[in-house]
């Protein structure tokens, strides 16, 4: 709210504590529309953000089934190519809006359907050793001994 609203009449209204109703005339008009005191003309001023427009359609739709905190079952229909893993989240970019959205991963419904759909993800073994195994090498190597574990590991990585 700023410093000189009380001359224009912006403030919050009394019905519904919406920010940017304003006082005309003795009415009280409110910008939401489930408020008694709704004027349309409202709707679409600089205080209120523009509504989302549903032109989003995805080229390879995929649809989520999640179960959101309040126990309601929910579909999403993603895009695939924006499917991604961040940490116990899936982010994806949903219709209508085009906006995207975290998903818990304990609360998807169809979760190996949306696994198996996830760009990119390679079950393979790392090609080089772990940190533990190249800890083990740069010790021998360094101090040119040798153990059991070092030669297994070794054999394992023979070009290292």
């Amino acid at each position: 709210m700023g410093l000189l609203d009380f001359l224009f009449g912006r403030g919050k209204c009394p019905q519904c504590g919406t920010a940017g109703a304003r006082k005309s005339q003795g009415q009280t008009r409110c910008p939401n529309p489930s408020c008694r005191y709704f004027d349309a003309s409202l709707r679409q001023s600089a205080d209120t953000p523009l509504e989302w427009r549903g032109d989003f359609s995805p080229a390879s739709p995929f649809a989520i089934r999640y179960r959101n905190f309040r126990g309601e079952e929910k579909t999403f229909t993603a895009e695939r190519l924006t499917l991604r893993r961040s940490r116990n989240h899936i982010v994806a970019q949903v219709a209508p809006t085009g906006t995207s959205i975290s998903l818990s991963r304990d609360r998807i419904e169809n979760l190996e359907e949306v696994e198996r759909a996830l760009p990119g993800v390679a079950e393979s073994r790392p090609s080089g050793p772990s940190a533990r195994e190249r800890q083990v090498l740069g010790y021998h190597k360094k101090h040119k001994s040798s153990s059991p574990l070092y030669e297994k590991i070794r054999a394992k990585y023979p070009d290292w």
